[in-house]
């Protein structure tokens, strides 16, 4: 079955817990916000529940990452489609999301506790029902769902192999391994675990034909200053739908390049592109109202070459240099003035002896970046 767009290779890079300020506020010319810099890994997990959500405006964590932490994402951006008014689906954390990623529902507004299973038709199981392949890629809410419970779990660090051997199935859900991941670790990181997949597709030669998407789960705790849309509410009468905005990059041959996408998405955005892409039925209501992430593509456009390899960065990144240390190595520049008697060289020896005790800081300087590590 042929796809009726030229996408044949579906990949949704499935991120932990940054709301879309937290990550892009200083995005050039998105709807974001500017708040103080975190540090990196940040200090603590925050607080994401439901019942957090609520009081998000008092209780959410009003701190961001810069450029300067996540330049590829930043990179992505500027080349391809950044969308500034993608909503999580569920108010609340990781699990209800994960599963309207792959459902367009969820039984759920908080994280559950034990192991349930929740019988619900998914976009997964269409793919099958099609005839079509798909991986999920170190994920758990596919253990979740009835019929998938018994499906296939690869390891995270597969994906990069069977992208690099152009082996992909039609839609790939990928989950970054723990520590790649980071609630609170570090962001840069987990950032180059996002290149390291992308890259891999593009040495695959899937590029041509894939569109990636690179989005996270729910807000993490973070402040954003946009509020969402009330569009269903919880059994309890508080908001249920939708979530916090986080951030999805959109890459791809045919993505927009350099454009910032204002219209409304979600999660199940990306359940409706796969199903419309494959032209597969519709799950339920919701998933019928749901937009197609359509804005974000243009398939008559001459097809952009993939991004760049992104360089690895310095992990953890260094720091700004301390402006209290850097005047130390002043004295150093006294002694120069005695070089006018020979004699006095063997001084001078003296005057770097006293000097070298001053440059040892400076290999003491290279272990700053771990600095961020003692706030864990």
């Amino acid at each position: 079955m042929s796809p009726p767009s030229p996408i044949k290779n579906v990949v949704i890079l499935f991120k932990e817990n940054h709301s879309f300020d937290n990550y892009f506020g200083t995005f050039p010319g998105v709807n974001g916000a500017t708040m103080p810099h975190s540090p990196n890994p940040p200090a603590s997990d925050p607080n994401h529940t439901h019942e957090q959500w609520l009081k998000r405006a008092a209780k959410a964590v009003r701190q961001q990452f810069l450029q300067s932490d996540i330049p590829a994402y930043f990179a992505y951006a500027k080349q391809f489609t950044l969308c500034d008014a993608y909503y999580t689906d569920v108010a609340g954390p990781s699990t209800p999301n994960h599963l309207m990623l792959l459902t367009a529902d969820s039984p759920v507004i908080d994280n559950p506790q034990g192991n349930p299973v929740y019988d619900l038709p998914s976009v997964p199981a269409s793919l099958t029902a099609a005839g079509l392949a798909w991986g999920n890629y170190g994920g758990y809410a596919f253990g979740l769902i009835k019929a998938l419970s018994k499906s296939p779990k690869l390891p995270s660090e597969q994906f990069a192999k069977d992208a690099a051997a152009g082996k992909l199935p039609a839609v790939s859900w990928a989950y970054a391994p723990q520590g790649a991941n980071p609630p609170v670790g570090n962001v840069t990181n987990g950032m180059q675990w996002s290149v390291d997949q992308v890259n891999a597709i593009v040495q695959g030669g899937l590029w041509p034909q894939t569109a990636i998407f690179i989005t996270w789960d729910d807000w993490g705790g973070w402040y954003d200053h946009v509020d969402p849309p009330l569009v269903e509410k919880w059994t309890d009468g508080t908001q249920f739908r939708y979530g916090t905005r986080v951030g999805c990059i959109v890459l791809s041959p045919y993505a927009k390049q350099g454009y910032i996408s204002k219209v409304q998405h979600s999660h199940v955005s990306l359940a409706k592109f796969i199903t419309t892409n494959f032209g597969l039925p519709t799950l339920n209501a919701r998933h019928a109202a749901a937009d197609t992430m359509s804005d974000c593509f243009d398939y008559a456009q001459k097809p952009a070459a993939p991004p760049s390899p992104t360089p690895k960065p310095l992990v953890p990144p260094l720091p700004l240099p301390s402006p209290g240390k850097n005047p130390k190595p002043k004295p150093a520049p006294k002694p120069k003035p005695k070089p006018k008697s020979k004699a006095k060289s063997k001084p001078k020896s003296k005057a770097k002896s006293k000097a070298t005790p001053k440059p040892k800081p400076k290999p003491k300087s290279r272990p700053r970046p771990k600095r961020p590590q003692r706030s864990k």
